[in-house]
């Protein structure tokens, strides 16, 4: 049985580009749907070292939610050059950008 960090990184590795996912829907699809805040950690301490598309990952809103100013920035110019639309208020367009895994596949199979 895989850990939860385990999941987590394989589904954060699956996000294709051009689309988001949120910090909880990452916790639920990696087996652990109250898990928010342990993504957060697995961001911040591994995104390097698997070199993971950690700017793909928004809150519930569909905002950006990383404070640092730097960090902030990067995220929004990674997501822009992908196609995803940020506004000026650092919100995505969940409808339109959040990456379904379940959907996905059933599309396939359609």
């Amino acid at each position: 049985m895989h850990t939860f960090t385990e999941k987590a990184l394989t589904v954060i590795r699956e996000i294709p580009p051009g689309k988001i996912m949120t910090y909880g829907q990452v916790a639920a699809m990696a087996g652990s749907p109250r898990a928010a805040r342990q993504v957060t950690r697995i961001l911040h301490s591994m995104s390097s070292k698997y070199n993971l598309p950690w700017h793909r990952i928004v809150n519930i809103h569909g905002q950006i939610a990383v404070m640092d100013e730097e960090s902030r920035f990067s995220q929004r110019k990674l997501l822009l050059d992908e196609g995803v639309e940020v506004d000026q208020n650092d919100r995505i367009d969940l409808t339109r950008f959040r990456y379904d895994p379940k959907e996905e596949e059933k599309n396939k199979i359609d």
